[in-house]
């Protein structure tokens, strides 16, 4: 069956095509293809709008990685902030931001580019808060690609007191397909280690449950329950 496929072959890297590779948006604008991976689906919404509420919690300044179909970035658009800077490197999706942004209410920021070339370009403790929503680009990165992000620029690309929320729902859909029947077990060991070591303090990791029961077509998640971390630097 197609909904047990892996989503990564071994050793499978989409990363040198996945800038032109065309945009495939179905006709009802339900599902988001680039490479003939299943990159977004509009039965989301519910957690993406978790995920947006939480980046803007601070208000101020909003830095989001990953486009996609602009269900979060339309839910922070609607939120109380100043700025809302957008990172997304694939050619399609990137011309649907800028249109998007044409209608906005608040300050945007369109940033072209993989985020590993972008962000190295921003400055320290600009942010109030941070959403990381990518797409793993390889089977190498697939459960990984976060924490390059995480330990490498949150802590320094945010303000003291902002706050960082992040997903890998192709990585943790994986996870909850057999090695964890427990949504906050599996996020507290695969994931809590890596914000502490990446700077962030235990006590400031805090996540929340949400049930949510994907459509049965759906080939990166199963599981009916979504984790919103919210993750303040000190």
């Amino acid at each position: 069956m197609q909904s047990q496929a892996a989503i990564f072959s071994e050793g499978e890297d989409c990363k040198p095509d996945w800038r032109v590779a065309s945009a495939q948006y179905n006709d009802s604008d339900t599902h988001l293809q680039i490479l003939g991976k299943p990159v977004m689906e509009r039965w989301e919404t519910p957690f993406m709008h978790s995920l947006a509420c939480a980046a803007a919690s601070r208000g101020g300044r909003v830095l989001e990685i990953g486009f996609g179909m602009a269900i979060a970035a339309t839910k922070i658009e609607s939120l109380n902030i100043e700025e809302h800077w957008i990172i997304e490197c694939n050619d399609g999706v990137f011309k649907r931001l800028q249109e998007w942004a044409k209608e906005q209410p608040h300050k945007i920021v369109p940033l072209k580019g993989l985020w590993e070339d972008v962000v190295a370009t921003l400055p320290d403790a600009h942010f109030d808060g941070i959403l990381y929503d990518t797409y793993p680009l390889s089977e190498e990165t697939w459960h990984t690609h976060q924490f390059e992000f995480i330990k490498g620029h949150a802590c320094r690309l945010l303000k003291p007191g902002g706050v960082l929320t992040y997903c890998n729902l192709t990585s943790w859909g994986e996870l909850l397909k057999g090695k964890y029947n427990d949504i906050e077990k599996m996020f507290q060991e695969t994931q809590v280690s890596q914000l502490v070591e990446a700077g962030f303090k235990k006590e400031n990791i805090h996540t929340s449950v949400m049930d949510l029961i994907p459509p049965k077509d759906c080939r990166y998640y199963s599981f009916h329950k979504m984790i919103t971390p919210t993750i303040t630097k000190h």
